[in-house]
């Protein structure tokens, strides 16, 4: 056993995983990042000076920096420990192939490089892939069904960010450090289950409710409550069911037909269509008489009974749309 290499890849294993799950930076930015990225800044508040990270464009082409907590302090610490020419005390410059761009860089001062050979060399993704796959199979990690566990260096992008929401980070806020162009993109990273998701709505409505004066979630009476249920029974017509919010009056006098919140019921379709036959006879007879101001009136009901059964007609039609059974694609 080469215990040099093995010691090599397990070290560049530990960095890699530390550096991204600290950061949620790509894997393209990590290989990228020199000695020169790491810059002080000064708070104006409290002139406290705290350490960032500068991350060099790469997918949105976008510099940002990030706060450097002090876990991440001591992985840089470490790997530039590590990094440094024992003679000289120094970074070696090291030029690095970039893979997007398919061009040599110029010599910078890489985190991730190692003595290949007597000379330094820089990381390359591939290697990091390789040594992820390795350092996952040496420590027997599987899944509940008993596979081994795959990790790429994109999962650890996904749980900075998860974990960055998770915790209250704002979503917009998680987004600048993550460098995504799109907040869409952002929440698409973020890994919210179910169960989460229920118990921080809970924990929403129970915040707010805090903010809401007391009288407002005060029990209510047997009357305002026999008054709001009864609110429900009166919602059902001959034709359907009216959608009017509790408290809001009818502004069509009950004209229902005319009425957007009327929901028509499939059930009284010959119903809605003995109406608008009727309203047809109705119009000819008003107009025959002269009757002009009843003509406008009834033409309005003849449009709101069309429109309920064109109303009819759509629901029926997306009610009978066949899917066909999904196929498993092999090779994708």
């Amino acid at each position: 056993m080469h215990l040099d290499r093995t010691e090599h890849r397990a070290f560049w294993a530990w960095a890699t995983v530390e550096f991204l799950r600290h950061t949620g930076a790509r894997v393209e930015e990590m290989l990228e990042t020199t000695h020169h990225a790491m810059v002080q800044y000064r708070l104006p508040t409290t002139g406290e000076i705290v350490p960032l990270l500068q991350i060099a464009p790469s997918k949105t082409d976008v510099e940002r920096v990030l706060l450097v907590s002090p876990e991440l302090a001591d992985v840089l610490a470490t790997i530039i420990r590590r990094a440094r020419d024992p003679k000289t005390g120094l970074i070696p410059l090291v030029t690095r192939y970039d893979s997007e761009e398919r061009q040599w860089d110029p010599p910078a001062p890489l985190l991730f490089q190692y003595n290949r050979a007597g000379e330094p060399s820089s990381i390359n993704s591939q290697t990091i892939r390789e040594i992820l796959k390795e350092t996952v199979t040496f420590m027997g990690l599987t899944d509940t069904t008993g596979r081994p566990l795959t990790f790429t260096p994109q999962d650890f992008r996904r749980m900075f960010i998860t974990d960055a929401i998770r915790t209250a980070l704002p979503p917009h806020i998680a987004q600048v450090i993550a460098g995504h162009a799109n907040i869409n993109t952002t929440m698409g990273y973020n890994a919210v289950y179910p169960t989460e998701t229920i118990e921080a709505h809970r924990a929403f409505i129970a915040r707010r409710r805090t903010l809401r004066f007391a009288e407002e979630y005060r029990t209510p009476t047997d009357a305002e409550w026999e008054d709001f249920l009864g609110h429900f029974e009166r919602r059902k017509l001959s034709v359907g069911t009216c959608a009017r919010a509790y408290g809001t009056a009818c502004i069509h006098e009950h004209a229902c037909v005319r009425c957007s919140l009327l929901r028509p019921d499939p059930a009284q379709r010959d119903r809605l269509e003995e109406i608008r036959d009727n309203l047809v006879v109705r119009i000819a007879e008003a107009v025959r008489e002269g009757w002009l101001g009843e003509v406008e009136g009834l033409r309005v009901s003849l449009a709101g009974a069309e429109n309920k059964l064109s109303q009819l007609a759509r629901s029926a039609v997306s009610a009978a749309v066949d899917l066909p059974m999904p196929m498993l694609m092999r090779g994708r």
